[in-house]
């Protein structure tokens, strides 16, 4: 006897902007732990050559703006230059549909029949798509471009600079918030529970073993803010 199936049962998401989604999500992880990594190194490495507050925060801002803004300006750069390349292709394929719509149904009833149609069934989807919309079928089928939903740079700009940002002022309000005696190891500590956070959290977006992700991050960060300690340390005691 079979189960009834619930009537809220979960469903899986299909809409078109699932994988965007995805992607823009995994993208403000990573900034994140950049942020946190990088930041986290910068601070602990001047800690190991002072415990002056003042530096340590002016050393910290000075790291989250010039990262964040490093982060934002790339992304934009990429962004636009993945934009620019999908809107040559559009134009390219929206100039081919009108000179040559023969050829491009033939293409696109190849395209359906590679992928495990049957040439009949292929050849009629195709002239199916093409009756509703000839360029939206070929950028997703040829191209795999949805064209309602190309990529903003701006958004992905905004999205980095805010993900480092957020990710940094954990060890840096870590560093500067305690007492001198406490600040490297509250840093550290808090560091280190935050890389496993964002360890796991990516490995789950990745549908991954969250071990060997958390292991990964985790083993970087402190290397990281180990090896800029000891750099500290060493040019603090020899008065540099």
């Amino acid at each position: 006897m079979t189960e009834p199936i619930p009537a809220e049962a979960p469903h899986e998401p299909h809409d078109s902007g699932f994988g965007t989604r995805l992607n823009w999500l995994r993208a403000a992880v990573l900034g994140a732990n950049d942020g946190i990594v990088s930041t986290a190194g910068l601070v602990v490495g001047v800690a190991g050559a002072t415990t002056d507050r003042a530096t340590l925060l002016t050393a910290g801002l000075a790291g989250l703006l010039a990262g964040s803004l490093s982060m934002a300006v790339g992304e934009y750069v990429s962004v636009s230059t993945q934009r620019d390349s999908e809107k040559a292709a559009l134009a390219l394929e929206r100039r081919e549909l009108r000179e040559q719509p023969a050829a491009e149904l033939d293409e696109l009833t190849d395209l359906l029949a590679a992928r495990g149609l049957t040439r009949a069934v292929a050849r009629e989807a195709a002239e199916q798509l093409t009756e509703r919309d000839a360029l939206r079928a070929h950028a997703r089928v040829e191209l795999g471009i949805d064209p309602d939903a190309l990529t903003n740079p701006w958004h992905a700009a905004g999205a980095s600079f805010l993900a480092f940002t957020v990710g940094a002022l954990l060890p840096l309000l870590a560093m500067v918030l305690p007492p001198a005696s406490a600040r490297v190891w509250v840093t550290v500590l808090s560091v280190l529970a935050a890389l496993t956070l964002t360890g796991w959290w990516s490995s789950r977006l990745g549908v991954a073993p969250a071990r060997p992700a958390v292991v990964r991050v985790v083993g970087g960060g402190a290397l990281a803010m180990g090896v800029t300690y000891a750099v500290g340390s060493l040019l603090g005691a020899v008065g540099v």
